[in-house]
């Protein structure tokens, strides 16, 4: 083949690097957000915490709101409820008259936008300064380890073993009782079985053990806390709590009968034959039945295995003087501004490494606050739209909740789908009735009657509201809420209300009947 130079003239779109630094950052959550600041701190010398700005009213609020005021209070359809809101405006560096005099931040040499379809290092240096050289360096071995000293949440696992150190055993025992521990489940269950267990074991050939000796440990291992660990089914683990209670009275007694003898009529509810085999009334049962009920079919559950997530709100929603307000949280995302110091030392037309370093983080610095900046009018946009559209939810709660979708939020506020999706993942909202998140208020619809569309958020809470004032002697079917549902003007199936019943984990009408 021969080689030959051609020249072709197309479009295509491309993103700037502040852009994308923009788009990154919008999609962080505010925990990861938070760390990514510090990250930016801790090798941007320029950047540098704002101490000194009010958390209650972000610079440039005023400014923004008065900008904004259609956009945000303009919607006919809110029966003139007014929002207010809030956002933060990029930080401009402040210093002395010499300082401002020598910093030039719209220097033809730093220009507001990279040229598309680059990189941060095709326009600026990278440089990097023994500071930052040893802020990312890995840290030493001995402050890991401090750092790793933290309190975690104790395991089942770990909860047994303790319990185990603190109980004679002799040396194959103690090792039989590691292996039983090791087989129980998250739910305080035994996994497998004693005799798969027991061909598991490693004890030389010397030594013999017998089901009998392993029967043993279990059941030593069944007196650690909680109560009713390792058992091998939910009668044994039922039976190892009822036990500990006082057998002479006289619904214990019944509980312990109706555990032992007559477990698989009592998960059928089938009342009338436990009364006809246990030759005990109605009350008496239903005396049984309540304490069956107080024990913890799970009781791995008790112990903690995995620790806690802590969400933080990126909005507050809040009423005031009879409107709602929607408020950035300030105390979760630090206010970042130049340092005016360093950016004093900057000096045009010098050329040096010293300088050219100043340079480069200045304009980083500024990219990175200008994209913070669009980050949070984004969100606190999409935040006021939602909120004005979900203003019955706020007031009345779920049943009043519409259908949304992302791109009535995107026609709205003349955005992309995409970048909609992205605020509303990982981020939550603070209301007075709990912390959601944003994409919670998004849901899809079902078709009313009169033409309209319910939201399925507003469904879900009548099936909820239906099964909580049933009649638990004789609970709602699937095809009767359906029913309930279609007279109140909401036409959906029955295969529809089952799953929204199973999605909010209640379960169908024969396991809801109770004995009254």
């Amino acid at each position: 083949m021969k080689q030959s130079l051609q020249l072709r003239l197309g479009q295509h779109l491309t993103m700037t690097p502040q852009l994308q630094q923009a788009i990154r950052l919008l999609q962080l959550s505010t925990l990861d957000l938070q760390a990514e600041i510090q990250e930016a701190l801790e090798s941007n010398p320029l950047l540098e915490m704002n101490e000194d700005s009010d958390s209650d009213s972000a610079p440039g609020e005023d400014n923004w709101n008065e900008a904004n005021a259609e956009s945000v209070n303009g919607s006919d359809s809110l029966s003139g409820t007014e929002f207010e809101s809030t956002a933060p405006i990029e930080e401009t560096p402040k210093g002395t008259d010499s300082q401002e005099s020598t910093v030039d931040l719209q220097s033809p040499d730093m220009p507001d936008d990279l040229p598309v379809d680059s990189n941060w290092e095709d326009v600026y240096e990278s440089v990097l300064p023994a500071t930052s050289a040893s802020a990312s360096a890995p840290a030493s071995d001995d402050y890991r380890g401090f750092e790793n000293q933290s309190g975690g949440e104790e395991s089942l696992q770990d909860h047994l073993l303790w319990q185990m150190r603190l109980t004679p055993f002799s040396d194959t025992d103690r090792i039989i009782a590691e292996a039983i521990i090791d087989s129980i489940n998250e739910d305080g269950y035994l996994a497998g079985t004693l005799d798969d267990i027991m061909q598991g074991l490693d004890l030389g050939e010397d030594v013999d053990i017998e089901i009998e000796e392993m029967e043993a440990v279990l059941h030593q291992v069944q007196n650690f806390d909680p109560v009713g660990v390792a058992a091998r089914d939910l009668q044994e683990c039922l039976l190892l709590q009822l036990k500990q209670f006082d057998a002479s009275q006289q619904e214990v007694a019944d509980a312990l009968e109706l555990v032992s003898e007559y477990i698989e009529l009592l998960g059928s509810r089938d009342y009338n034959q436990l009364m006809r085999k246990m030759k005990i009334s109605r009350e008496a049962l239903q005396e049984a039945i309540l304490v069956v009920q107080s024990v913890n079919p799970r009781p791995g559950g008790v112990i903690a295995s995995a620790p806690a997530e802590y969400i933080v709100p990126d909005v507050n929603v809040r009423k005031h003087n009879g409107k709602w307000r929607v408020e950035l949280n300030y105390e979760a995302v630090p206010q970042l501004k130049v340092n005016a110091q360093y950016a004093g030392l900057i000096r045009r037309a010098d050329s040096s490494a010293d300088n050219t370093y100043l340079r480069n983080h200045l304009q980083e610095a500024r990219w990175f606050i200008k994209s913070l900046a669009s980050r949070n009018e984004t969100l606190l946009k999409v935040s006021t739209a939602i909120v004005e559209r979900q203003r019955g939810f706020l007031e009345h709660g779920e049943e009043a909740m519409k259908a949304l979708v992302l791109n009535d939020i995107a026609e709205e506020l003349e955005m992309h789908e995409s970048t909609i999706s992205r605020v509303t993942t990982r981020k939550y909202m603070h209301t007075p009735r709990g912390i959601f998140e944003l994409k919670y208020f998004f849901s899809s619809h079902v078709s009313t009657a009169s033409g309209g569309a319910c939201s399925s958020t507003a469904i879900r809470a009548l099936i909820k509201k239906l099964i909580s004032a049933e009649n638990q002697g004789k609970p709602l079917s699937d095809s009767k809420i359906a029913k309930i549902l279609e007279g109140e003007g909401i036409n959906v199936a029955r295969r529809t209300v089952a799953k929204y019943r199973e999605a909010m984990s209640i379960p169908p009408s024969n396991e809801r009947k109770r004995l009254i």
